[in-house]
């Protein structure tokens, strides 16, 4: 059973994955954020990812994460998103340990661990707005996620943000994990599932959500995710 709600840290989801019964596989799409992971109690990084993770379930399997916005991870963290790309590892490669055993202590006995999760991320970026050393550097990231959501091209995604095109390309990777352009894919991939989860025709999600037509949403849903948008909105996923 998945469950979601929405979380003290702006713009972030607190979310839980227990599964009842073995043997099933869950997907996990790409869509510009890092989560920070219990995994059976145990803190994991999940990095951005450029194609979708799959995730085997076991009987008893608890997983309670914090999904940070785009660009929010590094903040968090305290390494370059690029670093994490595709990858899911334990936060004690990251972090030092007394930190990892604190959070550990604290959400073992905790009611809620994913109000723990939300405290330490606060804390974190709280502590890294205090030292930052480039205080627009989150105005910056924010534009770059509105403009490319938006549907902005990368070079007037790089104007609107004051940046030249190689130094965007720069920011992406240390904010997001990839370019511009692969944001950008994955950032369209997501609006044109909600609204295709709304009952919005295919034909008209695709012009909606910025596509060239139905075949060019069904060849970049089918890259990224791996299968094909049908099974990814049926009403049991």
């Amino acid at each position: 059973m998945y469950v979601e709600r929405g979380s003290r840290v702006a713009g972030a989801v607190v979310w839980s994955r227990e599964a009842a019964h073995g043997g099933g596989e869950a997907r996990v799409l790409p869509d510009g954020c890092m989560d920070l992971l219990l995994w059976d109690g145990e803190p994991f990084i999940a990095g951005p990812d450029t194609r979708a993770h799959l995730v085997t379930d076991r009987r008893g399997l608890r997983i309670t994460g914090l999904r940070l916005p785009p660009g929010t991870g590094p903040r968090v963290f305290g390494v370059r998103a690029h670093e994490l790309r595709d990858q899911r590892v334990p936060l004690g490669a990251v972090w030092a340990a007394p930190a990892v055993r604190e959070l550990m202590d604290r959400a073992g006995g905790a009611r809620d661990p994913g109000a723990v999760l939300e405290e330490v991320a606060a804390l974190r970026l709280a502590e890294e707005r205090a030292v930052a050393k480039d205080p627009h550097g989150v105005p910056v990231v924010e534009e770059i996620v509105a403009a490319l959501r938006a549907g902005a091209s990368v070079a007037a995604t790089a104007r609107r943000a004051g940046l030249s095109e190689r130094q965007l390309h720069r920011r992406c990777l240390d904010a997001f994990g990839y370019g511009a352009k692969t944001l950008a894919r994955v950032l369209r991939m997501r609006g044109a599932l909600r609204l295709a989860r709304d009952r919005t025709p295919l034909s008209e999600t695709a012009a909606r959500a910025g596509y060239a037509d139905q075949a060019h949403l069904a060849r970049e849903i089918k890259a990224l995710a791996g299968v094909p948008m049908t099974e990814l909105i049926r009403p049991s996923s």
